[in-house]
């Protein structure tokens, strides 16, 4: 369609909206670029499709956040003191460490890379919030809107101060914080370390003593030593703003709703909150026949099938050395090979093999002649994978990829590969066991069948909660009391301190009772002798 019949259109699902049921509302968005965005689209997406309006709040230094490739969302751009150049360059000087020189023996090997990183981001958002709450034209345009919901990621501080600001519910939705920090103090997740893997920590499936070690200390780590934001100097800017004394971790904590971008065919089972829903997997699709020239390639397969090979779209290009190391082990294998890549065309890559700047990725991996992927292990192309069935090949490179990929070889449907130390040997035996070893294709199609036996789509879940808030005015009688606790209430230590001064005035009292009457019984038995 073209875009000049957009507005019309988008007016005419309002008014239909507006006489169907009058539930139409309008939604503000605090965006996350990259990944989390193209996730947040598609909810956006189906929002706009049910008749709301949604905002989308764009600073100037916004990567991803292209109006014209949207036409259905409305952006209110603004004017910030970065630029898009400061961004990006932190955003790939962020990749570039985590992959190439961030140590992974340990959780504890992250500092003080990760921990640098984490402060600079910090202070990056910090900035863009700066900018958004004090442009008071942009404000007071916000105020007039009359918003009845604000959607965020907790991952980019910022939605939770401008939703209080404008006195509206928010709710939101993400893969994870690290180490699932916010989740635990702003949301009150539940998260046993004997039981579930903290995230960012690499374990997956039933640990070990040793394991459980592990994850307690990253836990411990987590919670204590690192942090992902400037806790400080967030608090203070949000206690100035509301003229109140406050803290992010308060302001978060009044989320009337946490969508999480996972789901129980990735992650292993855990205790949940009635706020919480895991909506993983809702941005998987129906595949759509692929370009002629591409289709052909893949016929061409026979009853080989194919292998789709891809990075993601944060690594573009690797070392030439890595290239020909896995160019080689491709060429090794009968089937033909589709390779997103975008660098110098390596020596060794052979004629079953073609290589791509971009790739339909979810299109390929619905194909019936794919017969594995081979993935860096984001939580999109996981999904993809599992929604179609196609057993994996992970690389892991940064971020939560390396949790992914391990539950994923838990669950007997991939094999984990280090991209450090990829040898020839490494990818070729990988690969011919994935594509040769029938115990992974009927593992992966068990997940298929779980993720796709539910009684509403995930994307359907995210509308219906976002709707639901808007409807209600938010969703207080689904959060936990324990938000009105102190953390030493939370842990009962008032309790039990009151119950151990208890058990230790009782003692206290039953030992002088019997001193006493000890005592009297001496004094008795010296007055009788005496007599």
């Amino acid at each position: 369609m073209h875009v000049k019949w957009m507005p019309l259109l988008l007016l005419l699902l309002q008014i239909t909206c507006y006489f169907r049921s009058g539930n139409c509302g309008k939604v503000l968005v605090w965006p996350i670029e990259h990944s989390h965005w193209l996730n947040l689209k598609i909810i956006l997406g189906e929002l706009t499709e049910r008749g709301h309006e949604v905002t989308v709040l764009r600073p100037s230094a916004s990567i991803f956040l292209d109006p014209e490739k949207s036409p259905d969302l409305k952006f209110e751009s603004f004017p910030t003191s970065l630029s898009k150049d400061d961004l990006h360059k932190t955003l790939i000087r962020f990749v570039n460490v985590w992959t190439y020189e961030l140590p992974r023996d340990t959780c504890l090997s992250y500092s003080p890379l990760l921990e640098n990183w984490f402060q600079e981001i910090s202070d990056s958002y910090l900035s863009l919030c700066k900018d958004t709450v004090s442009n008071k034209q942009l404000m007071t345009k916000l105020q007039k809107s009359k918003f009845d919901v604000l959607v965020s990621d907790a991952i980019a501080p910022c939605g939770e101060l401008i939703a209080e600001l404008l006195h509206i519910p928010f709710l939101y939705t993400l893969r994870f914080t690290p180490g699932y920090t916010v989740e635990k103090n702003s949301g009150g997740f539940i998260v046993p370390p004997s039981y579930v893997p903290i995230i960012l920590s690499g374990l997956g499936g039933q640990m070990t003593f040793m394991e459980r070690v592990r994850n307690m200390i990253c836990m411990l780590y987590f919670d204590f030593w690192i942090s992902s934001f400037h806790e400080k100097k967030w608090d203070q800017f949000y206690s100035e703003t509301l003229g109140r004394h406050t803290t992010l971790a308060e302001t978060s904590g009044k989320a009337e709703m946490w969508l999480i971008r996972s789901y129980w065919d990735l992650e292993f089972p855990r205790p949940t909150l009635p706020n919480v829903d895991y909506v993983g997997g809702l941005h998987c699709r129906p595949a759509k026949p692929l370009p002629k020239e591409m289709e052909d390639f893949v016929q061409s397969s026979g009853k080989h099938g194919v292998v789709v090979f891809t990075l993601g779209s944060m690594v573009s290009n690797v070392t030439e050395e890595k290239a020909n190391t896995i160019a080689w082990a491709l060429a090794q294998i009968p089937q033909k090979v589709l390779w997103r890549f975008d660098g110098k065309t390596p020596d060794t890559l052979g004629p079953n093999t073609r290589v791509y700047k971009w790739l339909p990725q979810n299109d390929l991996l619905g194909h019936p002649k794919t017969k594995a992927f081979v993935t860096h292990g984001g939580a999109n192309g996981i999904y993809e994978a599992i929604h179609f069935g196609i057993p994996m090949i992970g690389i892991p490179l940064f971020g939560e990829q390396h949790d992914n990929i391990a539950y994923m070889v838990a669950k007997g449907a991939a094999v984990a590969l280090n991209f450090r130390t990829l040898t020839r040997s490494d990818l070729l035996s990988a690969l011919e066991a994935v594509i040769d070893n029938p115990f992974y294709k009927e593992n992966v199609m068990w997940l298929s069948t779980i993720h796709n036996d539910q009684p509403m789509k995930p994307l359907d879940r995210a509308v219906f909660w976002i709707e639901f808030v808007m409807r209600h005015k938010g969703a207080k009688h689904l959060r936990p009391l324990a938000y009105n606790l102190t953390w030493y209430q939370y842990c009962s230590l008032d309790v039990i301190g009151f119950l151990l001064a208890c058990v230790s005035a009782i003692a206290f009292l039953a030992i002088k009772s019997c001193l006493f009457i000890y005592q009297k019984f001496i004094k008795m038995g010296k007055k009788m002798k005496n007599e």
